[in-house]
């Protein structure tokens, strides 16, 4: 049997939205307490977090990123096995791993 990691990537995925949504309010909050207007305070915490939220939350980024290109990769396999088949080069119901 082989051993599957769990996927955590819509845990880290959930937790770096929120992570960047709170950054961005933590910015306006304090733009906010100096008397900038709302509106103009939301618009420079959007301006000012994304590229402070890349340095900052660096090492969840690069989890998600890692995340979403494993899934990318066991789609990309899964798709190439069903035009496998559709061709007719693997029999229905074996494996590619059987194959090889």
């Amino acid at each position: 049997m082989s051993e599957k990691k769990p996927d955590h990537l819509p845990r880290d995925l959930t937790l770096y939205l929120l992570a960047r949504f709170a950054l961005v309010g933590v910015i306006a909050l304090v733009l906010i307490l100096v008397q900038v207007p709302l509106l103009v305070a939301l618009l420079i915490g959007l301006v000012v977090g994304l590229p402070l939220g890349l340095l900052l939350l660096r090492p969840l980024n690069s989890r998600v990123t890692a995340g979403l290109a494993a899934r990318n990769e066991k789609r990309a396999r899964a798709r190439a096995e069903l035009r496998a088949q559709l061709r007719g080069d693997v029999p229905v119901g074996r494996e590619a791993d059987d194959a090889a």
